[in-house]
């Protein structure tokens, strides 16, 4: 149940980072633009299989990039026939699947690097680096490592499927994979249809937004209120349940001495 509820709140956060994304693709003149900005700025007007590729597997890696101004913008311009770099055929829906095709081949170099890293360098080093100020910089620290790796061992090797649609944890949950030295078959094998089904949700986010650019333009602030309205009580039920069950817990090791006695 938990882990539908994430999926939930994905698909509504994804909404509002989609409606970001579309406005991002069109404004290119911004003066000041912080790094992730200009990557953005020049990603949106370099959009071919080759970008998508090369910044999901940075997104896929251990430095952080969201694949949500990757993937959605691409595919919404795979439906545009004036882009040639990424409209290859007259069927949209083909053009579509080659952005998820690279989109997803792209997540899995960034993911090998993160496995392989994490085999070779082992777990004091994958730490001691992600509270490191470089670390730091990459926005890494071991908190989040630590989270990715609790992760991995309380769902196994199918953790590697299933971080792939999790936020803070998709980028990092190939790092716990490499640590416990995984059968590479079985991560490659995992890890590519989590990707596929992250890249396709974002895809057919941009195919759908392409016939429906007028309405969303249109209704975009009143998207963005609902939607941030949703999440915030969505939220707050999550809350209320973790404090319910965490009241809970407590009252049970009473119980017990009660009845040692």
């Amino acid at each position: 149940m938990k882990k539908f509820s994430c999926v939930i709140v994905l698909l509504m956060m994804l909404a509002l980072s989609f409606g970001g994304s579309l406005q991002a693709a069109t404004d290119t003149t911004a003066a000041k633009a912080s790094v992730t900005d200009r990557v953005i700025s020049w990603y949106n007007n370099h959009l071919n299989y080759g970008t998508v590729t090369m910044l999901m597997a940075v997104e896929s890696s251990f430095i952080p990039f969201p694949s949500e101004v990757i993937v959605p913008p691409a595919a919404y311009q795979a439906c545009n026939s004036d882009n040639p770099s990424l409209y290859k055929t007259d069927s949209k829906i083909v053009n579509v699947l080659l952005v998820i095709l690279f989109a997803s081949l792209g997540a899995m170099i960034g993911a090998l690097v993160n496995y392989f890293l994490a085999m070779i360098l082992g777990r004091p080093i994958v730490y001691w680096f992600a509270d490191s100020k470089v670390g730091h910089l990459l926005l890494l620290n071991s908190a989040k490592v630590k989270k990715a790796e609790d992760f991995f061992i309380e769902n196994g090797k199918s953790s590697t499927l299933i971080g792939r649609l999790i936020p803070a944890v998709r980028q990092l949950i190939s790092i716990p994979a490499g640590l416990a030295k995984m059968n590479i078959g079985v991560f490659a094998l995992f890890t590519a249809i989590g990707a596929t089904l992250w890249n396709t949700i974002l895809a057919f986010l941009g195919y759908f937004a392409h016939g429906q650019q007028d309405l969303i333009e249109k209704y975009n602030s009143e998207l963005k209120i609902a939607l941030w309205g949703l999440c915030i009580l969505f939220v707050l039920y999550l809350i209320y349940k973790g404090v319910k069950a965490s009241r809970a817990e407590k009252v049970v090791p009473t119980d017990g001495q009660d009845n040692a006695q």
